[in-house]
């Protein structure tokens, strides 16, 4: 959003411009020139008009904040953060290798040295993951910031579109798009299945830990905008911090002042192109 340069609604064919317009208004002191410069602005009218098309910056730019306090973001961050951690621990080999685990025989009570999949490993690093994505989505389902929602919704789509393949796992998507994990279920689960989504590149949990990233930064970036949103340069700017965070609908004002702007340049062309019909038609009458 472009901030307010005063100059542009003083009137200067009343105000003695060889003069600053005023130190109230950031211009620095100049002898009388700045009290007849403002008595000229207030008195046509100019005064008013700046003031009040600087209220109505102020406002809109607070009727723009998304409402999402910098502590809010800081902490959707954070959980992002842990979301990404807890995916990537998925996709480290060493958890899906065989280890050496010692068992005690039931019958006999020897203890006996077997290869297996370390299935209380595989357990709390699917659980943390479980417990991270739901933590993620609760926090963002109650933001406002745009850009943070609109990738949650990416990540929670490719949870939908991953669905069936996860229920051979034990995991469910539950009320609020929020996972649901049958341990049991999951010990029972394929390996190659557990493999297939958790690791390698493309895998579920690589999707996940992307989009985990991109949502931290996002609402890092958010925070910092959220901090600097109403905050003036000493000049009575304000800020364009809070502008880059709103981007979107920004973009839709322009978008509209563009389509104006073409209406009425197309009305100024069509009264430009009747004139000169006209002058056509006088040059004739003239000329008989």
């Amino acid at each position: 959003m472009a901030s307010i340069d005063f100059r542009d609604y003083l009137d200067y064919n009343n105000v003695d411009t060889k003069y600053d317009v005023s130190a109230l208004m950031g211009g620095a002191p100049n002898s009388c020139g700045n009290l007849l410069s403002d008595y000229a602005s207030i008195k046509n009218g100019s005064y008013g008009k700046m003031m009040k098309a600087y209220c109505a910056k102020q406002a809109a730019e607070k009727k723009a904040f998304s409402g999402d306090t910098a502590q809010k973001l800081t902490l959707m961050g954070s959980s992002a953060d842990s979301l990404k951690k807890s995916a990537d621990a998925l996709g480290n080999a060493s958890l899906w290798e065989k280890k050496k685990i010692t068992k005690k025989d039931e019958e006999s009570g020897e203890e006996i040295e077997t290869k297996d999949y370390d299935w209380e490993a595989i357990t709390k690093a699917v659980k943390s993951f479980v417990e991270d994505y739901n933590s993620l989505v609760e926090q963002v389902g109650n933001s406002d910031t745009e850009k943070v929602l609109r990738h949650a919704v990416w990540m929670t789509g490719t949870t939908e579109k991953t669905e069936k393949l996860l229920s051979k796992v034990g995991i469910s998507i539950g009320k609020g798009n929020k996972l649901e994990l049958d341990e049991d279920a999951l010990r029972d689960a394929s390996i190659s299945t557990l493999k297939s989504l958790f690791t390698g590149h493309g895998s579920f949990a690589d999707k996940i830990s992307q989009k985990a990233g991109t949502i931290s930064r996002a609402a890092s970036s958010a925070a910092a905008a959220a901090r600097a949103s109403a905050t003036y340069t000493r000049n009575g700017n304000y800020s364009d911090t809070l502008s880059k965070l709103y981007s979107g609908s920004v973009d839709k004002k322009v978008g509209e002042k563009k389509e104006d702007k073409n209406k009425n340049s197309s009305i100024l062309d069509k009264a430009l192109e009747a004139k000169e019909e006209n002058k056509k038609k006088e040059n004739k009458k003239t000329e008989k």
